[in-house]
């Protein structure tokens, strides 16, 4: 008879774990045997709870993007209305949301999105939330807060990728060049 509670227990620690393997191996061949023993489980279970290796995968990021949700929610109700911009860089790079495990995931995420429609639509999800929240927070502040939302997406995109090739150690560099870049945008409406 299974434990009664347990689920949301092992749900969580097979997705920990596809990001700790995911950081370790840096690529989609990461098998569900991996994962599962990282887990400490057998892969039947996790094959139980989850299906496959892609709805693994796809949990993982879903809890990385909550994660990244959690952090720009805590960052804009922090943030004064003019600084609402600057709160979603800090949370795209916050410590929970740029560890090298979350990069090497990522990374792989953008090539998964490529070939499967369930990835896919969940970057679509992500990129419209951030691109959104971005115009609002530009909206007031830029003539064309659209052309700067994806400008920054762009940026944002680009340091993660940089920082999978490079693994910097020190999120607040990522967060450095992106508000300087964003000041710029900022001081030539002036």
């Amino acid at each position: 008879m299974p434990k009664v509670g347990m689920e949301p227990i092992r749900r969580d620690a097979i997705v920990r774990a596809t990001i700790a393997e995911l950081g370790v191996r840096k690529s989609l061949d990461v098998t569900v045997s991996q994962i599962a023993k990282r887990a400490g489980m057998s892969s039947a279970l996790a094959h139980h709870y989850f299906g496959g290796k892609d709805q693994i995968f796809l949990a993982a990021m879903r809890q990385i993007l909550s994660d990244f949700g959690d952090e720009a929610r805590g960052e804009l109700k922090a943030a004064a209305p003019q600084d609402r911009a600057q709160a979603i860089i800090r949370a795209c790079f916050a410590p929970s949301c740029f560890t090298p495990d979350v990069i090497a995931a990522w990374m792989t995420f953008y090539v998964l999105a490529q070939t499967n429609d369930d990835a896919l639509r969940l970057w679509q999800i992500y990129q419209a939330r951030i691109r959104s929240n971005l115009i609002d927070a530009l909206r007031h502040r830029l003539a064309d807060p659209y052309e700067a939302a994806e400008n920054m997406i762009a940026l944002i995109d680009g340091l993660y990728i940089r920082a999978a090739l490079t693994a910097p150690e020190e999120p607040q560099l990522a967060v450095s060049h992106a508000m300087r870049v964003l000041n710029t945008l900022l001081e030539a409406e002036k």
